[in-house]
């Protein structure tokens, strides 16, 4: 979306994992599925597939970071979106044109027998399909994390249950959730670790960062308000072309200069939006929001989770049932933790 490209301009700070014990995350579940459809293939691109050929590559993420996080003490929600806005029908267009051309590419690929094209291509086909994620919000129960259902927009709903209080910030590799409000954000919560560079034999340390909205508009000396209208100049989901030429920098350099979007067109003749802006405006600054929701954080049903991924999604028993026994230890060890907390607190 339209600040995705904020590093530029500012950049959050680096943070261990240990750093989040006994913090409340509210994840982008979508955001965070199609990082493990990408991500989370065969040598060829494929997706990884249970005997019957049912799609298990997101299961193998959402169990094992997931399990990962509640070792460390950390509790989840999951925010799925529902509805999109009729604004957004424009960029789910071309990113429904995007896949079809790589699927052309990933089909020429395995023709060719180029399985490092192939894999490379494979990553921009992600489709997240119903079934995807009836079994992500099977898993997630499984695993004793909350699901939230959005009206429409997951990262608005997210955005909002950290601004009530419900937990302590967002993760996404998205920004959107600091328009929408987000007084944190943290990102690369389930991807840090050693990355591969694509073409390229060189890896890299990601690390989590934290992003503090009002450090972040300190810095730049912006509302959050003219945060909105950079964006909508660089292009969001919302007007995904934004402003031919326009990226993070000149956009920052016509906010501050002109203060308002609306300056901007009427002084800058070459400025042109061909979108309804305030419509746009308006997404971020009053989202369509569930508010009747339960956070009911429940421990792990390791039988039922054995049960589900190995006896019905083809797991191995041992890795699986050693990593939930690893992920409940820890999360008792964090209610422990709690109580005492509060016991001296």
């Amino acid at each position: 979306m339209g600040v995705k490209k904020i590093s530029d301009l500012f950049k959050g700070t680096p943070i261990e994992i240990n750093q989040l014990r006994q913090k409340k995350l509210a994840v982008d579940a979508y955001n965070i599925i199609y990082q493990f459809l990408a991500s989370i293939r065969g040598y060829d691109g494929s997706l990884l597939s249970d005997s019957e050929g049912t799609v298990t590559s997101h299961l193998t993420g959402l169990l094992y970071r997931n399990a990962r996080l509640l070792e460390k003490g950390v509790k989840l929600v999951y925010v799925f979106d529902g509805e999109p806005s009729k604004l957004k029908r424009e960029e789910i267009q071309r990113r429904a044109e995007v896949k079809a051309k790589a699927r052309e590419e990933l089909e020429e690929a395995l023709e060719r027998g180029d399985m490092k094209r192939a894999r490379t291509v494979a990553q921009r086909t992600s489709k997240v399909t119903k079934s995807m994620i009836d079994d992500s919000k099977k898993l997630l129960n499984l695993l004793g994390i909350p699901v939230v259902e959005a009206p429409q927009e997951g990262e608005s709903q997210a955005a909002y249950l950290v601004q009530q209080n419900k937990v302590w910030a967002v993760a996404s590799q998205d920004y959107d959730s600091l328009l929408f409000g987000s007084p944190i954000l943290i990102r690369n919560l389930t991807l840090s670790g050693k990355k591969k560079l694509p073409k390229s034999n060189r890896y890299i340390t990601v690390n989590v960062e934290e992003y503090q909205q009002h450090e972040l508009l300190r810095a730049l000396e912006i509302s959050r308000e003219q945060l909105i209208d950079m964006s909508i100049l660089i292009g969001t989901d919302f007007n995904p072309d934004g402003v031919k030429g326009i990226g993070p920098k000149t956009a920052y350099k016509l906010i501050k200069e002109h203060g308002t979007l609306e300056n901007v067109l009427e002084k800058e003749e070459k400025v042109n939006l061909d979108v309804d802006y305030q419509a746009v405006r308006d997404i971020f600054l009053n989202p369509v929001i569930n508010k009747d929701f339960d956070l009911n954080f429940e421990a792990i049903d390791v039988e039922g989770t054995v049960e589900f991924l190995c006896d019905e999604r083809g797991f191995s028993k041992d890795r699986v049932y050693g990593t939930l026994q690893k992920a409940k230890k820890g999360q008792e060890t964090a209610l422990k933790q709690k109580s005492l907390d509060s016991f001296f607190g």
